[in-house]
């Protein structure tokens, strides 16, 4: 009997290291490639991968951060998003700040596969090695899948996971016939963890971005081939504008610019990254609780954090319906 219990106790212990292990090793990692860029000991990520990157989604938010970090470090840019104006302005900004040369695509994910036979050939004039798949757009507000048009829907889809998974197959194509490296970073979010009440679509695109993305680096590895999955919790940007409280932001909710300059330290280092030391710890939190409670967790949080919730409260709902009683 005592040998039987210390083996069970042996085994609790090993199961439990691992697991802390698998959920602390993203913000320690953070903070040690955070030590390593205030120390000017991490190598140039343009010897590592050429003089061009490209983003997509880069007018605004993290996309926009990610772009200025980039060129901070020594890349020329390609920005690749819808608004003209916005890219010009943006353009403008990055050339003036870091003295670095910048291109601009105009490209609406949303009109899906019609604009990738123009938007690869725009691609290939520059010799990109470092890609990153930001766009994206959510549920705002968040509510019930039925107050969302079918064409919302379907610009979420073509937005959120034709676009990465689009570009991810261009640009793997591509670096295998030049036979060089290259870095691909497709940026989902803490929302893959679990069902996501209130932004069902939302979290399920990202679940998908997530399970592409592991599947992928496994598939390209071996050919040199880089392939990072960064997943952020709250940022303030205005795909949150449904709640005044995250626009506020805090320590947990950073500002673009912050949260971009901890993320590209991590950029060749590691497979996966929340991209920020106290995401990581929310990351570890979460890990701790179980999925379905995890879903019950955003719930409740929805209903602390939205400003309008409308189109999440039960008994509005009701009304909205003519429902009188549960079903």
């Amino acid at each position: 009997m005592s040998c039987c219990l210390e083996f069970l106790t042996t085994l609790g212990a090993i199961v439990l290291l691992y697991f802390l292990y698998e959920c602390l090793k993203s913000p320690v990692k953070l903070l040690y490639y955070q030590w390593l860029e205030r120390e000017k000991k991490l190598p140039p990520l343009t010897d590592k991968y050429g003089k061009w990157a490209a983003i997509t989604g880069s007018t605004d938010g993290i996309g926009k951060a990610y772009s200025r970090e980039l060129a901070r470090k020594g890349f020329n840019i390609v920005l690749i998003a819808r608004n003209e104006e916005k890219l010009k302005q943006t353009a403008k900004e990055i050339e003036q700040d870091f003295g670095v040369e910048v291109s601009t695509i105009k490209a609406d994910f949303s009109h899906g596969a019609v604009i990738y036979d123009k938007l690869f050939q725009d691609l290939e004039k520059r010799p990109i090695r470092l890609f990153v798949n930001n766009v994206g757009i959510g549920h705002n507000p968040p509510g019930i899948i039925p107050i969302y048009d079918a064409q919302h829907l379907w610009d979420m889809i073509h937005v959120n996971i034709a676009a990465v998974t689009q570009l991810s197959r261009h640009f793997v194509n591509l670096w295998l016939r030049q036979g060089v490296t290259g870095c691909l970073v497709n940026v989902s979010s803490i929302l893959e963890m679990q069902p996501c009440p209130y932004g069902s679509v939302y979290g399920a695109t990202k679940a998908y971005i997530a399970s592409f993305t592991k599947a992928l680096q496994l598939e390209v590895e071996s050919f040199g081939i880089t392939v990072q999955l960064l997943s952020p919790a709250g940022v303030r940007t205005k795909i949150n504008k449904y709640s005044s409280w995250l626009l506020k932001g805090n320590l947990i909710v950073p500002s673009p610019e912050d949260y971009a300059k901890w993320a590209v330290n991590t950029l060749g280092k590691t497979r996966s990254s929340t991209g920020y030391f106290w995401h990581g710890i929310q990351t570890t939190v979460l890990k701790l609780i179980p999925t379905r409670w995890r879903s019950e967790l955003i719930i409740k949080l929805a209903k602390i954090t939205v400003d309008d919730t409308t189109n999440i409260n039960e008994d509005d709902i009701r009304r909205k319906y003519g429902l009188s009683q549960k079903l």
